[in-house]
């Protein structure tokens, strides 16, 4: 990886650690869960897409709510320069994980991960989640199991099985 292309990750890292910092807590006041987001690349155009959760599920009207109140956030705090389009969506059936909790409560459950780039070895896995415990997830992939730390997670989603 160029020098540009590993400080252009950098930044994308940190705008997205700033926007779950900033709009974790105004989105579970209003009784929702952030349960992830994809921020747009930093300094260009694109998409800030968050995903929530609640207790009986999203729907539009939850949607819109939330977009109203995150719009007027990022309009004061303005953390992202540039064009960007904001949507607000459930997080669907290949439902994104990223916390500990979120790996606790699909344990048993089909998921597919990938590792960051830049670290040795292999980068994706689909298995069944095992557990998880002080940052480790643990997952079983054709009767092998994998230890694999959060912090190496670049992504995790649910696999839907019908």
């Amino acid at each position: 990886m160029g020098r540009r292309a590993h400080f252009l990750l950098g930044e994308a890292v940190m705008l997205k650690d700033t926007l779950l910092e900033l709009l974790g807590p105004e989105i579970e006041a209003m009784g929702y869960e952030l349960v992830e987001l994809d921020a747009p690349a930093p300094g260009g155009s694109g998409t800030l897409r968050i995903y929530i959760d609640g207790d009986n599920g999203i729907g539009l009207e939850d949607c819109e709510r939330v977009s109203h109140r995150v719009s007027g956030v990022l309009d004061v705090e303005d953390p992202i320069h540039g064009h960007y389009i904001l949507e607000v969506s459930s997080p669907g059936l290949d439902r994104p994980l990223r916390t500990e909790q979120h790996f606790r409560s699909q344990a048993g459950k089909l998921v597919k991960i990938v590792l960051a780039a830049g670290r040795p070895g292999r980068r994706r896995y689909k298995g069944t989640i095992v557990g998880i415990d002080d940052g480790i997830v643990e997952i079983e992939v054709d009767g092998e199991r994998f230890s694999l730390s959060l912090s190496d997670i670049e992504s995790a989603r649910l696999v839907p099985e019908y």
